[in-house]
């Protein structure tokens, strides 16, 4: 009667810990491809995302799970781990760097890709790189370089600046061993096993290849949550009159007078646009819309000048 209640109590404990959320559970899983495996053909072939997804990448999640089986780190966030990465073994840096890679790299791939750049994200894109196709020709050139295997990132740096780096094996610029830190919102694998059953050697081609399914609504996404508004992005048609009027004037400053000369038919532009354009709810008031208009009349005097070169002291 005794072993028969033991055996009861037994049975009992184990059902009340099965239904535990945590029992049986590991901290990471692996998430679920948010497309089937052949949407991203024929640039990136339904074999390859097979096993790239069902094999390598729950590889990394199984093996870190297992790697921090025995340690304290059973609610920390993925991206906390890899922040403290270097104080933990090369086990959990390799897996953890794995599995937070190919989860992002997962969200930014889409069937047939997508144009959808928000405009803040474009606008920094321009800025900074010269437009999204000079970003893509940097990031193709910083992958090619890339010996061996690992990854290429773009990602928000101090400042909330946008940089572009590579990193070898599954580091990633989250982690605190890498020398360029910041937070990625565009990473490219370039490990072989992301390429080679369709591509063989060929690199530049896997590279050439994978815009074509670049999820660009993604990665705004990810510049709006993570990059806060400046006070004039509201205004684009202010911000472009700035970037003329500096791009006009600051060169002067240094007894340069050209781009005066060249630019000052754009200043005047810019300056209309200004005044027939919305002004934002926050900047419309009296005051501001006589200084726009003001600021346009003598925009389109100072251009009708340069016209005049008999009347200019150049």
């Amino acid at each position: 009667m005794m072993k028969k209640s033991k055996q009861l109590l037994f049975a009992l404990t184990f059902i009340l810990f099965s239904f535990h959320p945590s029992f049986g559970q590991s901290p990471y899983s692996l998430p679920p491809l948010p497309y089937a495996f052949n949407a991203l053909e024929p640039y990136i072939d339904a074999e390859t995302m097979q096993i790239h997804h069902g094999k390598h990448h729950q590889a990394y999640v199984t093996n870190l799970n297992k790697a921090l089986q025995n340690s304290e780190t059973t609610s920390v966030s993925l991206e906390d781990l890899l922040k403290q990465i270097s104080k933990y073994p090369e086990a959990v840096r390799n897996n953890a760097g794995g599995h937070y890679n190919h989860s992002l790299f997962w969200r930014i791939l889409t069937p047939g890709g997508n144009t959808q750049l928000s405009e803040r994200f474009k606008r920094a894109l321009d800025q900074q790189f010269g437009g999204i196709d000079s970003l893509k020709m940097r990031m193709n050139e910083a992958a090619l370089k890339r010996f061996g295997s690992g990854w290429v990132w773009l990602s928000i740096g101090k400042n909330n600046q946008l940089f572009i780096s590579s990193t070898p094996n599954q580091d990633n610029p989250f982690m605190d061993v890498v020398e360029e830190k910041g937070l990625p919102i565009l990473g490219m694998d370039v490990w072989e096993h992301a390429y080679y059953l369709k591509y063989q050697n060929r690199r530049a081609d896997y590279l050439s290849a994978i815009w074509n399914v670049i999820n660009w609504n993604e990665v705004s996404l990810q510049y709006e949550k993570n990059v806060p508004k400046g006070k004039f992005d509201d205004w684009p048609a202010l911000l472009a009159f700035h970037k003329v009027m500096s791009q006009t004037f600051h060169p002067s400053e240094e007894g340069n007078l050209e781009p005066l000369k060249q630019r000052s038919h754009e200043l005047a532009e810019k300056a209309k646009a200004l005044q027939t354009n919305p002004i934002p709810p926050a900047f419309n008031r009296s005051e501001i819309i006589e200084t726009i208009k003001q600021l346009s009349k003598d925009s389109k005097k100072l251009d009708q000048l340069v016209k005049m070169n008999n009347r200019m002291p150049f």
